[in-house]
């Protein structure tokens, strides 16, 4: 939805800068040492922790999960210090003591196990626990027993999501609304939400690490890119949220950061039906893909170039990936006939069709192209009515591990199966990768389930997309997190405006 702010952005930016600069410095004192954001889209659901909208109140470290992921996605302690995996259903997670919600409420295990008792009661459920049945209980006041229905060994990534915020009792409604202000752990304290349009954050000044650096965030909602980028170069804003290709050459090259994310443009092949079920002519196509080409031309060299499914956003997969070699031998296409199909919603999959339909036109296919909105083609898509689809899909998910992806798409039961693979090789790799514990061992499976993912031909990487992040030279250690978990932090400082 476009706000009124964003339209008048488009015919009058002089007339947006003023509006975006008396929003910034309504309900401030000290507004120097207030750090001033403009994010991509407005909450949708109130600030609800129980929603995506969760991953605002994480990036303004305003509320806290029981456990943080490191870069290599591994569980470190956050409020809990410390857990144990009692049994194979079983665990159990210290608190972190004189802990205290900015309500000044006490973090105690009665707390933990109603926040978490709310997450499991929400409807709709928090995504991170699609498919996962789980009861919290305390064990002592500053211990919790939280068990599942099956083995989960990604449990403590699982209670890093921020949708399982620890919030205090009084955010929790009766009806099922939970409104964040004033009850997270954090060191900045939500103060006042103004709808879809702002909120504003103080520092805490009772929080239980180093305290924040500056004295509050005042973030403002700014779907239209043009505006967000505008926002940053008349610096009314201090940091911006993802702002366009388009709008970077319009910008000092100081202010812009890229940061790689943990979504791949891949290209599904059909292994069960047409022409594409000979493994041969997927090989083909394969080796007629020139990703170069298509990070160059249409994403203006601002993406990486895909050795594999994960991308730079998970260092650790470059350093354990070993060349995949193809049982296969390539085909030489006979004019084939394929159809190519992708979605209109993401501005750059029609345009990679297009380059990857002559790629593949001068390999000898015969290409037809399909284009639709992604709501009236994904039924067809998983259907596998398609030969080849163009998809950019997250390759981590809530959890911080690329399992979950890796089995949607590619194992035998998947539900997101564009592919239509059932592979016994691959099925043996995930059913490994996703009984291993987080850590050394797992992240090796997971790339076992990469290499054997890739020798069937199925799927074809093209490239890793980054976001584009904006920072005002005065900023000083604003997070450039791939998981977009955080931006604002307890470190992040202004120095003296110039």
């Amino acid at each position: 939805m476009t706000t009124p702010r964003a339209r008048f952005t488009a015919t009058l930016p002089f007339a947006l800068v003023v509006l975006l600069t008396s929003c910034f410095q309504a309900d401030q004192s000290g507004a120097g040492d207030r750090l001033r954001v403009v994010m991509l889209q407005p909450p949708r659901a109130g600030l609800s922790p129980l929603s995506d909208d969760a991953f605002k109140l994480s990036r303004w470290s305003t509320a806290e999960t029981l456990v943080q992921l490191d870069a290599d996605g591994d569980p470190q302690p956050l409020l809990a210090t410390a857990w144990t995996r009692l049994n194979a259903t079983t665990w159990r997670f210290v608190l972190r003591p004189k802990v205290q919600f900015h309500d000044g409420t006490p973090l105690t295990a009665d707390q933990v196990v109603h926040a978490l008792t709310a997450a499991t009661r929400a409807v709709p459920k928090p995504r991170i626990l699609d498919g996962v049945t789980l009861k919290a209980e305390e064990t002592g006041p500053h211990a919790v027993l939280v068990r599942t229905q099956l083995p989960d060994p990604l449990l403590p990534n699982r209670l890093s999501s921020p949708q399982l915020a620890i919030l205090a009792r009084k955010a929790y409604g009766p009806d099922g609304q939970v409104n964040p202000t004033g009850a997270g752990t954090g060191p900045f304290v939500l103060t006042d939400i103004q709808g879809t349009t702002s909120a504003h954050l103080d520092r805490f000044d009772r929080y239980w690490g180093e305290q924040a650096r500056v004295a509050g965030i005042d973030a403002d909602y700014v779907p239209d890119g043009t505006a967000r980028a505008a926002a940053l170069r008349t610096g009314t804003a201090d940091v911006v949220e993802a702002l366009p290709v388009s709008q970077v050459a319009l910008l000092p090259p100081a202010l812009v950061h890229e940061v790689p994310m943990p979504r791949t443009n891949t290209l599904y092949l059909n292994t069960t039906t047409g022409p594409l079920k000979d493994a041969s002519l997927r090989a083909a196509i394969r080796d007629a893909v020139n990703r170069t080409s298509l990070v160059n031309t249409v994403y203006e060299g601002r993406a990486d170039v895909a050795q594999g499914l994960l991308g730079p956003a998970l260092p650790w997969a470059a350093t354990l990936r070993t060349p995949v070699k193809s049982p296969t031998v390539r085909a030489v296409p006979q004019g084939e006939e394929i159809t190519l199909a992708t979605f209109s919603d993401r501005a750059e999959l029609p345009e990679v069709a297009v380059l990857l339909a002559q790629q593949l036109t001068q390999a000898g296919f015969t290409v037809r192209q399909d284009v639709r909105q992604y709501a009236q083609i994904e039924a067809d898509a998983l259907a596998g009515w398609f030969d080849a689809f163009i998809l950019s899909r997250a390759t981590v998910l809530d959890s911080g591990d690329p399992v979950a992806y890796m089995t949607s798409d590619f194992s035998c039961a998947g539900s997101f199966n564009i592919a239509q693979l059932c592979d016994p090789a691959v099925e043996a790799a995930l059913k490994r990768a996703a009984a291993a514990l987080p850590g050394p061992d797992r992240r090796a499976a997971i790339m076992a389930a990469e290499a054997a993912i890739l020798r069937t031909n199925a799927a074809v990487p093209l490239l890793h997309e980054r976001v584009i992040q904006g920072e005002a030279a005065r900023v000083d250690a604003a997070e450039r997190d791939p998981r977009e978990r955080r931006l604002l932090t307890g470190q992040t400082s202004l120095s003296a405006d110039e």
